[in-house]
């Protein structure tokens, strides 16, 4: 993806999203390296590293955080790195966190590596063709909070509450004996690289993914003719985005961190830092107090022209 040259504003952040898998022997190393330059160059969000590569998810300005992709890219390893950009008018993120993992995307299966062996990449502008083969099975790779707010039309969701529960389902449910043909997606594309790889292991030869993600998808396909259906959630103060990859309107409650759409919000269990009607039920009253002196202490920041620690 190459830059865009167009005039900065100030108070617009860029906000770029982008993942490798790559051997990495020198993780500690590679740590302070990249931490080093996002400290420089003013950059804040998360990046994970692994022995198995990089993700990651930063902003600031377009000139900075395009410079930390640079060094990144500086490396051979990365040196074909792409990257998924949008912008957004408030903070993303509150500060830069660069952490070494066992894994950049938890799957928790030894052995799988998408470096070698990975599915099939379809194009957005392909992948509606292919979805809407009937013999096709489209699975939605994601948490059961993100497909609840939207998927593709027609889409299995496998409902679960973590990426590492999805090798269980996937064995339960896909029988490579009967040489089926498997469409997978997510947010990204960084899941799909992990869950294909296991299916190619297994031995299933038709396994396809959405190349870049649902992200990539709301930004390259018109909505009249997308097969999307609702909003995408994001790990970020964004919350969720839709087509073109303008800010949805759902919220983040603070006391499951569960995106809250307006329905939500109006219902007598919606308290705002405290509690909303998934999470109601399922906190204590000293859970919900400790989160509404939270709340208090962020609103009090608010009123000082601060930004608390909280959001």
């Amino acid at each position: 993806m190459g830059r865009i040259t167009l005039q900065e504003d100030p108070h617009v952040f860029f906000v770029a999203t982008f993942y490798k898998f790559a051997r990495v022997e020198d993780c500690e190393s590679l740590q302070s390296s990249i931490r080093r330059c996002c400290v420089e160059h003013g950059v804040l969000g998360i990046i994970l590293i692994a022995e198995e590569g990089v993700n990651a998810t930063i902003s600031g300005s377009r000139e900075d955080v395009l410079a930390v992709i640079d060094f990144i890219r500086s490396d051979e390893r990365f040196a074909d790195l792409s990257w998924k950009e949008s912008t957004c008018d408030d903070r993303p993120f509150r500060k830069m966190r660069v952490r070494l993992k066992k894994e950049i995307v938890t799957m928790g299966v030894p052995g799988v590596d998408p470096s070698c062996l990975v599915g099939t990449y379809v194009q957005p502008e392909e992948w509606n063709a292919l979805i809407g083969d009937p013999d096709v099975i489209v699975i939605d790779t994601r948490n059961d909070y993100e497909v609840e707010i939207g998927s593709f039309e027609g889409a299995v969701n496998p409902d679960i509450q973590s990426f590492g529960q999805l090798p269980e389902w996937l064995a339960d449910r896909i029988d490579a004996s009967q040489r089926p043909r498997v469409a997978m997606f997510c947010t990204g594309g960084i899941r799909c690289e992990k869950s294909t790889a296991l299916l190619r292991q297994a031995g299933i030869d038709e396994v396809y993914h959405l190349e870049g993600g649902i992200l990539k998808y709301l930004e390259e396909v018109p909505e009249d003719r997308s097969l999307w259906r609702g909003q995408c959630f994001v790990f970020d103060e964004r919350v969720s985005v839709g087509h073109g990859l303008e800010r949805g309107p759902y919220e983040l409650c603070r006391g499951c961190r569960r995106p809250v759409g307006p329905q939500d919000r109006m219902s007598e269990e919606y308290v705002e830092g405290v509690s909303c009607p998934w999470c109601f039920a399922r906190t204590t009253s000293r859970q919900k107090a400790g989160f509404a002196e939270r709340q208090q202490q962020v609103e009090l920041a608010d009123d000082r022209g601060e930004r608390h620690l909280a959001r």
